[in-house]
């Protein structure tokens, strides 16, 4: 007698039947013997209309017993016992997920195979066989069943030639991919999408030249094709940047209405650095769909970095209503444009609402930025220390820096370094302490303390760029030992190449040698990097007494203008040009 299986049915196996589909099959199995469903992109696939016997729920339920108990191999097997026996693709798809999941490649492509045979339309199949293949290097049979498969796909030819190169994207040698793709498209060249396909296989194996001549016999066979247009502005804009964009809009210019099309325009505009007609499209897309969160986000961003507060704020707040995923960065965003705006009060409400997280303590040091600003230097403080003592210990400096920097930005330099003082006390070895206490040592005229902290970072931190810059610079500015001075800034810039502070460091030091060719040509370098006011305060000084002192006054005059009131800058003004 056949063993029946009656008891209720687990919460786990009623899992596994629902997303199988087989109880509705069950529940149907007194309608026509044959039930439809339609697959994304392809055709309707046929299953069976199947009766949930006792036998089936009896051997379903061992399977998953089996796969519960870390023995997969039987439960896969179970399961392609079941599939042959009932025909079921959904069965067959089971055991190929519990053998994919063991690790158990041979098993896998054996369930594959089945669910493939059963449903030849479907994707996910034909990629799974194709993939247990190609792990197991057997691409000669790789190449004969994807033939088969394609030969199977009837109307649905275009959507299997469109997946092919993904099929067999792990194979190492790309120009055995190409020559796969060759071969399996050679049947369908009546077929835009074989062009496609071969396009894409030739540009991964480096030949630019015959991708762009592939596309352009799909365009031939579907003229108004924009996924190909698309992927041949790629291919043009990675080869010469620019005809990428070209092609794009051009093809806009006889398409308006293609929004694919002037969605991929405004990618590559935005990576060309032309965010202005970036930002001019995806205006343009969101008038299409208003509640896009992608777009709007995008758009908010080009008129933030555009400095159209207005209209960032109000997509920013559209974001946040329609339930965007990085609230928190939203938020920031909206409390920097409140700021930018003058108004304070929102800028506050928006830091206070970020939740603790990744940008909690960079928005509790805008809100004592903010509330020092008008006054309540106190309350600033406060805040700080109360948030310090509740963060974990990898957090707590944020929180003692910041609230050093206040005191630091009111004039109270003694007050600064006491607070980062304590903070070494009870953290020694802390870079962040050891650092910021030394630069502050230095503005309270100290500088054998900051040379100490200095040298002790760098034994605990040989490769703090920064460490060995400060103390570098430092010596030159008191023009002591300027020798060591050069060595520990080209030591810096050994560890951060392109850093312009560093560069402005290494000019100032053959200044103070006497290299003024030397000093001009790195303190030029820094300044293009970084036209910062102290940068400029240097490169001024070195043109100045090299005798361009028109070239000078116009760097200190440019640099005065754009950041007035710095000390350093006015400073070299005043003695240059009393």
């Amino acid at each position: 007698m056949k063993p029946i299986f009656r008891a209720a049915l687990s919460p786990r196996l009623l899992a596994v039947l629902l997303s199988a589909g087989l109880l509705a099959g069950a529940a149907r199995a007194q309608q026509p013997p044959a039930e439809e469903e339609v697959q994304a992109g392809g055709p309707a696939t046929v299953y069976p209309a199947q009766e949930l016997t006792p036998q089936i729920i009896y051997q379903m339920l061992l399977a998953e017993i089996a796969a519960a108990r870390s023995q997969p191999v039987m439960a896969a097997r179970s399961y392609i016992d079941l599939a042959q026996r009932t025909r079921d693709a959904r069965i067959a798809r089971r055991a190929a997920e519990i053998a994919l999941f063991a690790r158990q490649a041979e098993l896998a492509g054996e369930a594959a195979r089945l669910w493939l045979d059963l449903e030849p339309a479907s994707v996910q199949a034909q990629q799974l066989v194709s993939g247990t293949l190609v792990n197991q290097a057997r691409f000669d049979e790789l190449e004969t069943q994807l033939a088969a498969t394609l030969a199977r796909q009837g109307d649905n030819i275009g959507p299997a030639l469109m997946s092919l190169n993904r099929g067999l994207a792990r194979i190492p040698d790309k120009d055995l991919i190409r020559r796969l793709v060759t071969q399996l498209t050679e049947p369908y060249l009546q077929q835009p999408e074989a062009h496609f396909a071969r396009a894409n296989a030739a540009f991964v194996a480096g030949d630019s030249a015959a991708a762009a001549v592939a596309l352009d016999d799909a365009l031939r066979l579907r003229p108004d094709w924009e996924q190909a247009v698309i992927l041949k502005a790629q291919f043009q804009q990675e080869a010469a940047p620019g005809s990428g964009i070209q092609t794009l809009q051009d093809y806009l210019g006889a398409h308006p209405e293609a929004r694919e099309v002037r969605s991929a325009l405004a990618r590559l505009l935005v990576g060309a650095r032309q965010f202005g007609p970036a930002r001019q499209h995806f205006e343009a897309l969101l008038k299409g769909a208003p509640d896009d969160k992608d777009l709007l986000h995008a758009a908010g961003l080009l008129a933030l970095q555009a400095g159209d507060g207005v209209v960032a704020e109000a997509h920013f707040r559209r974001l946040l209503a329609l339930g965007f995923a990085e609230a928190d960065t939203l938020r920031m965003y909206l409390g920097q444009i409140a700021e930018d705006a003058r108004r304070p009060d929102d800028a506050i409400g928006w830091y206070k609402e970020i939740a603790p997280g990744a940008r909690y303590a960079a928005a509790q040091g805008k809100v004592a930025q903010l509330l020092a600003a008008r006054g309540h230097l106190a309350e600033a403080r406060q805040l700080l220390q109360e948030r310090a003592r509740e963060a974990a210990p990898a957090e707590r400096s944020q929180y003692v820096l910041g609230e050093a920097q206040l005191l630091r930005d009111a004039g109270r330099d003694e007050e600064a370094f006491d607070v980062l003082d304590a903070a070494l006390l009870a953290n020694p070895d802390s870079p962040d302490y050891l650092y910021e206490s030394a630069l502050m040592a230095e503005r309270l005229g100290r500088p054998e303390v900051m040379e100490g902290r200095l040298r002790k970072l760098i034994a605990l931190k040989p490769d703090h760029a920064h460490a060995y810059n400060a103390l570098g610079y430092s010596l030159v500015e008191r023009n002591l030992r300027l020798d060591e001075a050069e060595a520990l800034i080209r030591k810096a810039l050994e560890l951060a190449p392109n850093d312009p502070f560093i560069v402005d460091s290494l000019g100032w030091v053959l200044y103070r040698k006497g290299d003024l060719g030397g000093a001009l040509e790195r303190l030029r370098t820094a300044y293009e990097t970084r036209p910062d006011p102290e940068i400029a305060a240097h490169l001024g000084e070195v043109l100045w007494m090299l005798g361009r002192r028109d070239e000078a006054a116009r760097t200190w005059k440019d640099a005065a203008r754009e950041h007035p009131g710095n000390a350093v800058l006015g400073e070299v003004i005043k003695k240059f040009k009393p």
